[in-house]
């Protein structure tokens, strides 16, 4: 088995087993601030078990294609959103689980502008900006209990570019 990923764009089609695409692509689902404002209206399904939702501010370094996957982690207890505060695109890694275990990883390239919400129990790589400030708005879940699971690869995937 080949263990290289070609990354492919974002799009909510191919993203829907793995969680929400977040953007604002399309007409508003409605116009609100005396008609300045288009409002894209429930774009993700948050689902907390035990908790509560908090926003979070996270700061990553940028990585550089090709990557070296190694690892990815689950949040069994809660779904986690990501909103970039800027406007470069970065890299998400994500997996279907098989048997509680992760498959074979899928890897997508924001275009600028759009967030994912990952749902709850999905395998994920790491927060993998690729330039620029790397400063993300997290909404996940807040509460006791732990709501990390890691999974190391025997072997590195490589994910390259389109």
């Amino acid at each position: 088995m080949s263990r290289v990923i070609a990354v492919e764009p974002l799009t909510r089609d191919a993203f829907a087993p793995f969680g929400d695409v977040l953007d604002a692509a399309g007409p508003p689902d409605k116009m609100i601030n005396q008609g300045l404002c288009g409002r894209y209206n429930d774009l993700a399904r948050l689902d907390f078990e035990d908790g509560r939702a908090g926003i979070s501010l996270f700061k990553a370094e940028p990585r550089d294609l090709p990557y070296k996957l190694d690892m990815v982690e689950r949040h069994p207890k809660g779904s986690q959103a990501f909103l970039p505060m800027s406007h470069e695109p970065f890299l998400v890694i994500v997996a279907p689980d098989q048997d509680g275990k992760p498959g074979r990883p899928v890897a997508f390239l924001t275009k600028a502008g759009q967030g994912v919400n990952y749902h709850k129990g999905v395998w994920h790589g790491v927060l993998t900006p690729l330039r620029g400030s790397g400063l993300y708005a997290v909404v996940d879940r807040i509460g006791d209990g732990d709501n990390l699971e890691e999974h190391w690869f025997e072997a590195p995937f490589e994910i390259i570019g389109l």
